[in-house]
């Protein structure tokens, strides 16, 4: 058995492709914790994994979109992308819709994340056969570090506001809303190619 400590938030992309870099390797995904990753040793390539966002589901739609993956004989395992140890929270996310805004322990909570595992067959992985499914898979992903964005942006000019000048915190506030607009703007480039290309389609 192999432990690795990994904590890769909500850069979706970077962690799968790590998943897959292990089981390419040799290594199967058996377990997953906050912050680690258990592995057995398995062929190499004989794996291939996704990471899907499902913070934006409500906890009925989501345990539904489990079984339906599982009934594909696909493996499911929960990931959290934040590292709030707490119990007994409610969270509101505003970048979901009607029952999904709100994420409870026991319930959601620290489930924001799928890790899916599917046998290696020689085609590529991909939850989503149209362009149009694809792109709105990306519509709450960006919206996520938007509302994050947004956030920090009205932090900043609140800060700026209330003490006269521009302070540390007003920085990295800023800085925060900065680095978050990388994201927002990377899944909106997907979100208007698959469109783009579900245009073409028709």
């Amino acid at each position: 058995m192999k432990i690795c400590y990994r904590f890769f938030g909500g850069f979706l992309d970077t962690q799968e492709n790590w998943l897959n870099q292990m089981a390419h390797k040799g290594y199967r995904l058996i377990k997953t914790g906050r912050m680690s990753y258990e592995f057995e040793e398995c062929q190499p390539g004989e794996y291939q994994y996704a990471v899907e966002f499902v913070a934006q589901r409500s906890f009925k739609s989501e345990k539904e979109y489990r079984h339906f993956l599982e009934e594909l004989g696909y493996k499911v395992f929960y990931k959290n992308a934040n590292l709030n140890f707490s119990a007994g929270k409610v969270r509101w996310r505003p970048y979901s819709r009607g029952l999904g805004q709100t994420s409870t322990n026991p319930g959601s909570y620290n489930k924001e994340l799928f890790i899916v595992e599917k046998k290696n067959d020689g085609k590529p992985f991909e939850l989503r056969n149209t362009n149009v499914d694809k792109a709105n898979y990306y519509k709450p992903l960006r919206n996520a570090w938007l509302t994050i964005a947004v956030m920090a942006f009205a932090f900043t000019i609140w800060e700026y506001i209330n003490k006269g000048f521009i302070s540390s915190r007003a920085i990295g506030f800023l800085a925060l809303g900065i680095l978050c607009s990388i994201p927002i703007i990377k899944y909106q480039k997907r979100i208007s190619s698959f469109l783009a290309d579900s245009n073409i389609e028709e």
